[in-house]
């Protein structure tokens, strides 16, 4: 778990975050499949076309996601992290979290799934930036540059644990709450589109995609959503193939097979046409004997 929280951590030094964070599908795939061969948990025909549909949607994910990454510094990191747009964007999800956590979250928090998974988008969203932003700053230490002395990689740092404590405690909540199932896929959604939109407005990876790259990589991310809806709503449905249409159902047995011309031959020859004809036969034999 440490090195696949690790190599995540290091891809969003290399990649744009909205080809990395809807990626992350493909771990909740890995672990369905893991599960049913090492755990004998069952994987049931909608799964499988979950994860079928969560693959395809990230192939195509890749093919049109933004291919190169303007900030590769921390001085860009920080120009960036001045605009106007993402300075507007940090408050309304501070502000929105506050809402949510002590004026939503007393009174539906215990009926309503949105209230705490939207906190742990929200937050989940600038928690993004700051790894994306240490991220940066680990390869420019790694390639000699006297990093540790820019406070903005503390702060970004300081902001990050922040950020993560509130998310995994609000996401706790929710699992306590209400079904894994239920959370899961909302979560995922919910979570990407902030990821998303906070790379769109700080980075603004979008900018640079033509037409047919941006409804690639919406109708992508929208395959993704289908399969981890179809892998986490349908687990505990049993599948039998009753469910099927008439015309893909396997065939059945007679449970009456049709006789063969030797066994139509046998029983005519062992058993009488009529009971009147037997019964006859048998007087007549008693009648002889006396």
């Amino acid at each position: 778990m440490g090195v696949g929280e690790a190599a995540n951590f290091a891809a969003y030094a290399f990649a744009p975050a909205t080809l990395v964070t809807p990626l992350g599908a493909l771990s909740v795939l890995v672990s369905a499949v893991l599960s049913s061969i090492f755990l004998n948990e069952q994987l049931n025909v909608h799964g499988k076309i979950g994860c079928i549909l969560s693959i395809l949607g990230s192939t195509v994910m890749v093919i049109h996601a933004p291919q190169e990454e303007e900030v590769s510094s921390l001085e860009s990191m920080a120009e960036k992290l001045k605009d106007p747009g993402f300075i507007v964007f940090a408050v309304c999800v501070l502000v929105s979290s506050l809402l949510l956590i002590f004026v939503a979250g007393p009174r539906y928090g215990q009926s309503n799934v949105l209230v705490y998974v939207l906190v742990c988008s929200a937050i989940g969203s600038l928690s993004v930036s700051c790894v994306k932003g240490l991220g940066i700053a680990l390869k420019e230490l790694f390639s000699g540059k006297p990093v540790l002395k820019e406070p903005l990689g503390w702060v970004l740092l300081v902001c990050l644990v922040i950020c993560i404590s509130i998310q995994i405690n609000y996401l706790n909540k929710a699992l306590d709450i209400f079904n894994t199932s239920v959370v899961t896929p909302i979560y995922y959604v919910l979570f990407t589109t902030a990821v998303m939109t906070c790379s769109a407005i700080l980075f603004k990876e979008w900018q640079h995609l033509v037409l047919d790259n941006i409804i690639g990589s919406i109708s992508g991310f929208l395959t993704i959503v289908s399969g981890i809806f179809l892998l986490h709503a349908f687990r505990d449905m049993p599948f039998t193939p009753s469910l099927l249409p008439l015309f893909l159902q396997p065939a059945r047995a007679d449970p009456h097979p049709p006789w063969s011309s030797a066994d139509r031959h046998q029983s005519c020859q062992h058993q009488p046409l009529l009971p009147s004809e037997d019964k006859g036969s048998q007087s007549a034999e008693e009648e002889e004997e006396k």
